[in-house]
C-alpha cells in the first residue's frame, strides 16, 4: 500500500500568560500561530502485529521510544478505537525542546488524519480528552490555524490578515517544559478576554509578553545573550521566546529584512540553528 503524506506545522506562541494552576498543570492563555516550517509524515497500513514508528531527518536523534506518537497509539489500543496497524515515518525538520510544539503537533496531525479518513471512530467530545491524555498542547494542533487560547482552554480561531516573516534561532540545547513551569512563582490576570483580530497586530503584540521568557533568560545566559542580540536588530518588529524555549523568534514585515537578519545571526552564532519561516 502506498503512503499517505501529511504535514505537521510548527506552533508558535506570539504571547503567553500563566494565569493559574489546576492540579498538576498550569493554566495559560496564549496567542498562537503556525508556521510553514513543518515535519513530513508518511502513513500507511501494514500487515503486522504492531505499529511501526520511525523518525528520520536532522532532528530525529535522541527521540525517546516513549514519545507523543507511541502515547497516541497506546491510547488508541487501550480504547480499541481501531483494528488496523500502521507504519509511521516522520521526517523531523522541527527541533525538539524549542517551544515549537514539534512532537505534540505530530500526534495531533496523525490523530486528525485518522479521524478524517475514518480509520478510527471517536465521538467529538472525546477528541479533546484523548488529545490531553497525550500532552497539554496537542489539541491546538487539531486546528493548525491562528487562534486564541483562553484560560478555560476555550479556543477561538482568528485568521491573520497579514503574514509575519520569522527568523527562528535555537541554541544547541533545549529547555524542559516541565522544568521551566516548575519555576513559575507568580500568576497574572487574563488579558485576552475580549477577542478581536487586533490581537494579531504587531503593534498590539509588542506590549505583551511570554511569562516563561523571564525564567528561561535567568536560567540560561546563552538564551539571554541571543535575545539581547536579536533585540538590537533595528529592522525586527518584535523579538520573543516561543513556548518554554529555547528558541527565540524575531518577527519582520518583509522577507528581505528577515534575510538580512539571518546573515548577521549566522555570523555571530555559527553553531546555532537558524531558520527563516512564515506564518500560515
Amino acid at each position: 500500500m502506498s503512503y499517505y503524506k501529511i504535514k505537521s506545522h510548527a506552533k508558535i506562541n506570539l504571547a503567553l500568560n500563566v494565569v493559574g494552576k489546576a492540579k498538576k498543570l498550569h493554566k495559560i492563555e496564549s496567542i498562537v500561530a503556525f508556521l510553514d516550517l513543518h515535519d513530513e509524515i508518511k502513513i500507511r497500513k501494514i500487515n503486522y502485529k504492531n505499529h511501526k514508528i520511525r523518525f528520520i531527518g536532522k532532528f530525529s536523534n535522541g527521540i525517546n521510544s516513549k514519545n507523543t506518537i507511541s502515547k497516541l497509539f497506546d491510547i488508541i489500543e487501550k480504547k480499541k478505537l481501531q483494528k488496523s496497524k500502521f507504519e509511521i515515518i516522520i521526517k523531523k525538520n522541527i527541533p525538539s525542546k524549542a517551544g515549537l510544539g514539534g512532537g505534540s503537533m505530530n500526534a495531533a496531525n496523525i490523530l486528525n488524519f485518522f479521524i478524517k479518513r475514518k480509520f478510527i471512530k471517536i465521538k467529538k467530545n472525546e477528541i479533546k480528552e484523548l488529545s490531553n491524555s497525550i500532552g497539554s498542547d496537542v489539541f491546538l494542533g487539531l486546528y493548525s490555524k491562528s487562534l486564541i487560547l483562553k484560560k478555560n482552554n476555550f479556543v477561538k480561531i482568528l485568521p491573520i490578515k497579514k503574514k509575519f516573516y520569522t527568523l527562528i534561532v535555537k541554541p544547541g540545547f533545549g529547555c524542559s517544559t516541565k522544568e521551566i513551569y516548575s519555576k513559575v512563582k507568580k500568576f497574572y490576570k487574563p488579558e485576552f478576554n475580549s477577542i478581536s483580530k487586533d490581537l494579531f497586530d504587531l503593534k498590539f503584540l509588542k506590549n505583551k509578553k511570554n511569562d516563561l521568557e523571564k525564567i528561561v533568560l535567568q536560567e540560561y545566559p546563552k538564551v539571554r545573550n541571543l535575545k539581547f542580540f536579536l533585540d538590537k536588530l533595528s529592522k525586527a518588529e518584535l523579538v520573543r521566546m516561543t513556548g518554554s524555549g529555547s528558541a527565540i523568534i524575531a518577527y519582520f514585515n518583509s522577507a528581505e529584512k528577515c534575510k538580512e537578519a539571518e546573515k548577521k545571526v549566522k555570523k555571530q552564532f555559527r553553531n546555532y540553528w537558524c531558520k527563516i519561516s512564515k506564518t500560515i
